[in-house]
């Protein structure tokens, strides 16, 4: 009897828990037996290493295979298996050194002929070995990917013959240096084509300052669209640690992770047809959704009322906890959710309400209906709003051109850094109690605030988010703390929230 042991790494949400594969080979009858909560994906493996073992001149193992992935309650899914279980079968077999299976970890689909193809969510496994002291193999298209996790020596592999080679000694596989497209060779729309709008672009730095949620209101064609694309290009840069974070989460979505991508903020735009299950991810094998997609970038939502109520109210928790658990009967996985909300919406139906020189004709029920698919409880988890107003033809040609994305992105930048050097994280992020410490009020400022806050009727959410729009407003300015005229703008940016029912 032989048996020989090499690991890989399942997928549980963002974490990718360790697998052992275990290869036993006993005398009696030829069978290939598969344990271990294995799903049809999987079970289907044994006649792909089979004929990969074959084509690859290697001898499959007449003899009574048991295949054993641990732990065995953890369900496995998909084609990452192969390759370890070719490897744990040919060291069983003595066709490979026992030995030199203990330091690495192996995941990669086997065509028929032996190649490798690639897998998903390699990031998220390579992050997870990070403590292990392994090496990791990978397909070469994956381990491009993989390579991007610091602290792990990635392999890259086009067949299953180059593994073995690399396995016995024979002849080494090359580690994987990261590829990284240089943040200043993206081209992102400038702001600068936007003419006017002082107080939505003002809005949209503030947003991109504090990582706040940001609803736009206004007629059609008033630019709403046209800001929300000019954001990308005046976000702050990511950390090395948000990087990889919203690289691992995509790299677990149907499309991968593209290497193009790094260290840029997700920008997601789903359609207003999508479903709830498409927003906050779910499936049998749960797949993430576009709010996790979209994490530690932005998520954009044009038409807000269009979506269906019931979809737009799933955002309301991950909006608040920064994550999201869904839950399956055979599965339960917990996906991390923070992003930035940034929305836009007509003011009525027909879009024309309050316009200068078009008639709106809805009625008084046709709006409230309106924006009543927008819930109150939603409303209050944005910290923005502005009113995106419609100009002439002839305004627009002698408005002068206003700012470029590269002059806000300095300002947004340099209130960034100064928020991680203070607290470590994003303004809109902050707790009460942080607020507390890093927004301290006078008594006169704090009294006037709590009195235009009662005559609004603003909840208490909205007395925090106000202070994190304030605390932003001062960053930008590089002040040490706001002052009342940042504190009465922030009030002003939350008005339009408060008179959202009004007509």
């Amino acid at each position: 009897m032989a048996l020989a042991v090499c690991f890989s790494r399942a997928l549980s949400g963002l974490h990718a828990p360790l697998v052992s594969v275990e290869a036993h080979l006993a005398n009696g009858l030829p069978a290939f037996t598969l344990v271990g909560l294995p799903d049809t994906e999987v079970k289907e493996s044994r006649e792909r290493v089979r004929a990969a073992l074959l084509q690859s001149g290697f001898d499959f193992p007449a003899r009574r295979i048991t295949v054993n992935l641990a732990p065995a309650d953890l369900p496995k899914e998909s084609g990452r298996f192969d390759l370890p279980m070719a490897i744990a079968l040919l060291a069983a077999a003595g066709q490979l050194p026992l030995a030199a299976l203990a330091d690495y970890e192996l995941a990669g689909e086997l065509g028929l002929g032996g190649e490798l193809r690639p897998v998903r969510g390699a990031l998220a496994m390579v992050n997870a070995a990070r403590d292990s002291g392994r090496a990791f193999i990978l397909p070469r298209i994956s381990a491009r990917e993989a390579a991007l996790v610091h602290g792990v020596v990635i392999y890259a592999a086009d067949t299953l013959a180059e593994v073995c080679a690399h396995l016995a000694g024979v002849s080494l596989l090359s580690a994987v240096s990261p590829q990284i497209v240089a943040l200043d060779d993206v081209i992102y729309p400038d702001l600068m084509d936007v003419r006017g709008q002082g107080a939505a672009k003002l809005a949209l730095e503030l947003a991109a300052a504090g990582g706040h949620n940001l609803l736009m209101q206004g007629p059609p064609g008033t630019g709403k669209s046209m800001l929300a694309a000019r954001l990308p290009g005046i976000l702050p840069a990511m950390t090395q640690d948000e990087a990889t974070e919203s690289a691992a989460v995509q790299s677990l979505g149907s499309q991968g992770f593209e290497l193009s991508r790094w260290q840029r903020r997700p920008y997601r735009s789903p359609h207003h047809t999508a479903s709830a299950v498409a927003l906050v991810g779910g499936g049998s094998d749960p797949r993430p959704g576009e709010i996790s997609l979209a994490h530690r970038g932005v998520l954009f939502l044009d038409e807000l009322p269009e979506y269906d109520r019931r979809v737009l109210e799933v955002l309301r928790e991950p909006l608040e906890s920064g994550e999201i658990h869904i839950s399956r009967a055979a599965r339960q996985v917990t996906y991390p959710a923070r992003f930035q909300l940034l929305a836009a919406m007509n003011p009525c139906p027909c879009g024309y309400l309050g316009h200068p020189r078009k008639v709106c004709r809805c009625t008084s029920e046709q709006v409230t209906r309106y924006r009543a698919k927008i819930s109150g409880p939603l409303l209050d988890r944005f910290d923005l709003m502005v009113d995106v107003g419609c100009l002439s033809l002839h305004e627009l040609q002698a408005l002068p051109a206003g700012e470029s994305s590269s002059e806000v992105r300095a300002r947004v930048s340099a209130a960034s850094e100064r928020q991680w050097l203070r607290q470590g994280k994003m303004n809109a992020e902050l707790s009460s109690v942080e607020l507390a410490e890093v927004c301290p009020l006078p008594e006169a400022d704090r009294a006037l605030l709590n009195q235009v806050l009662e005559k609004l009727d603003l909840s208490a959410r909205a007395y925090f988010r106000v202070l994190r729009v304030a605390r932003t407003l001062a960053d930008l300015n590089q002040d040490s703390y706001p002052t009342r005229s940042q504190l009465l703008q922030a009030i002003q940016f939350r008005r339009g929230l408060a008179n959202f029912g009004s007509n």
